[in-house]
């Protein structure tokens, strides 16, 4: 490639201290050129979707994400107000607990224990992954998954220290079990510690949701408003994020104010110049508009580390749909995996350079080594960052020497400003995508017919449990499904009674193992 040519490919906007490079992109010829009709109609319709449009047809909801860091933009003075009034809240909130004024049974909080799943715990932990530099504010536990075994370790490092703990939970709906089991096994902790769960607890969620009933009733200390038109995997500009942010003792202006400037910049009318249409019409090259490559996030930087991560969630949850806005099946999705550099020099680099073609690369590069503005030489004349980006630019190179295409993301600095524009920034491009691709990029039905599969294998427990009781005898898992005349169910049932077998508390007891046909009583 030429250096005129690389120029036309690198696109700078140093207001915001960031450019994307696609030079390393293979494009057929005069592929922008032809992309821009498809970009025009995307851009329409997202300034639709920003001017209160129904975005999200399924569940005939407005998408509001880019109105909270800008609420001016709001369609309704209701929507800016409650958006401002939120923000305040948190502001107020915060600072009670950070002075003192608001603690616990034992004193001026010291840790925050967050309670959710997916976006509601995401974009809090790579935010305070990404900013935490100091102990300015509460140390900040997660309660993420429905795990016991991981809600015992998280409280080994809360023990004695309970009385300290702020704990918020975080629910839209107010329904999601895994939360709500988050929530009771918060409780218990409390409970056994001879604390008042109420006086230690916050909740974010809903109007009127199961959460918001039970917070009020029992009489926590505070609940801050979830709104339908802000999903979970876009929250993290709500108090969802904001809140446990603020805990944290991080910069959340900040953090708003890097994202609004992304919006405003992709939001400008021409390709070449819209780091978001950019990054999108990547993706769509690279996968012919079909998801035909997997994208890796490699950012060469540690505190980066979770973007991949929260970035699965974003990209595969918008965009991995079955079916089109047309109601066709389509199938359309982008696998997202990474982890970080140069760590990834020692992992699976090798593949991404000699093995399987089926990715595209997307490097995050910071130009600021580290806080301090001193380094020692490694080697002569050389520090360990500059290590660390000649391996970004190698590998670059031998991904691109190799016919893999990549393209660059570069920041200034991690700091609050620089997360919430990478946030903004992904969050446009899988809203432009979607466009391109003809997908509801808002709603999450393999999700739901997941939870409710969930639902199901709870039931059959129950019915299990109970058939095992009446019969009062040993039986394997195919006799118990057809006692309980569900003979289609006798796997689910072998593998609850094989896993419940391994807890006593179950009283279920295996009697002789033998795979599948191993029998059990009770």
């Amino acid at each position: 490639m030429s250096w005129t040519d690389f120029c036309a490919a690198y696109l700078d906007c140093p207001e915001m201290d960031f450019s994307i490079d696609i030079s390393k992109v293979d494009l057929p010829k005069d592929f922008l050129k032809g992309f821009e009709p498809k970009f025009k109609n995307a851009l329409a319709e997202m300034k639709k979707l920003e001017k209160g449009a129904i975005a999200n047809p399924d569940e005939n909801r407005m998408v509001g994400h880019y109105w909270l860091r800008n609420s001016k933009k709001a369609p309704q003075k209701e929507l800016s107000l409650a958006i401002n009034q939120t923000n305040d809240a948190v502001k107020a909130f915060v600072k009670n607990v950070l002075s003192g004024k608001v603690k616990g049974q034992k004193g001026k909080f010291d840790n925050l224990l967050l309670v959710g799943i997916g976006g509601s715990a995401l974009g809090p932990q790579f935010i305070e992954q990404a900013l935490r530099r100091d102990q300015k504010g509460l140390k900040t536990f997660f309660f993420d998954n429905t795990d016991p075994d991981g809600m015992d370790k998280v409280l080994m490092g809360l023990k004695g220290q309970l009385g300290k703990t702020l704990t918020v939970v975080i629910s839209k709906s107010g329904g999601t079990k895994e939360t709500r089991n988050g929530m009771l096994e918060a409780q218990k902790a409390y409970k056994t510690a001879k604390l008042d769960f109420a006086k230690h607890a916050v909740a974010v969620t809903g109007d009127g949701s199961n959460l918001d009933q039970v917070a009020k009733g029992e009489g926590w200390i505070q609940t801050f408003p979830m709104w339908d038109w802000v999903g979970g995997r876009t929250s993290v500009m709500s108090a969802v994020g904001l809140l446990p942010a603020a805990l944290s003792g991080f910069d959340i202006e900040g953090l708003l104010a890097g994202a609004a400037e992304m919006d405003a910049a992709t939001l400008k009318p021409s390709l070449k110049n819209n780091p978001a249409a950019l990054l999108s019409a990547m993706w769509f090259a690279t996968g012919k508009g079909k998801g035909l490559k997997d994208m890796v996030v490699l950012p060469y930087k540690d505190r980066l580390e979770l973007f991949s991560k929260y970035l699965q969630q974003l990209v595969m949850e918008s965009i991995g749909k079955e079916k089109n806005l047309k109601g066709k099946k389509v199938n359309q999705g982008i696998a997202v995996y990474g982890n970080k550099g140069s760590t990834d020099q020692h992992a699976y680099v090798q593949q991404l350079r000699d093995g399987l073609h089926n990715f595209f690369v997307t490097f995050i590069e910071v130009k600021k080594y580290r806080e301090s503005n001193t380094s020692i030489q490694v080697e002569p004349g050389v520090t360990s960052g500059d290590f660390l980006e000649g391996f970004l630019l190698g590998t670059r190179q031998a991904l691109t020497e190799s016919g893999r295409s990549n393209l660059t993301l570069t920041i200034g600095e991690v700091n609050a400003r620089s997360v919430g524009q990478l946030i903004a920034l992904f969050e446009r491009a899988v809203g432009f995508y979607a466009t391109y691709v003809g997908i509801n990029a808002y709603h999450q039905p393999g999700v739901e017919a997941g939870k409710k599969a969930a639902a199901k294998v709870i039931e059959t427990k129950a019915e299990m449990l109970k058939a095992l009781k009446e019969k009062g005898k040993t039986m394997d898992a195919l006799s118990l499904a057809k006692a309980m005349k569900q003979p289609e169910a006798a796997e689910t049932i072998f593998k609850l009674l094989n896993v419940l077998s391994a807890n006593p508390s179950s009283g279920v007891k295996l009697i002789q193992r033998k795979g599948p046909k191993s029998t059990f009583s009770l």
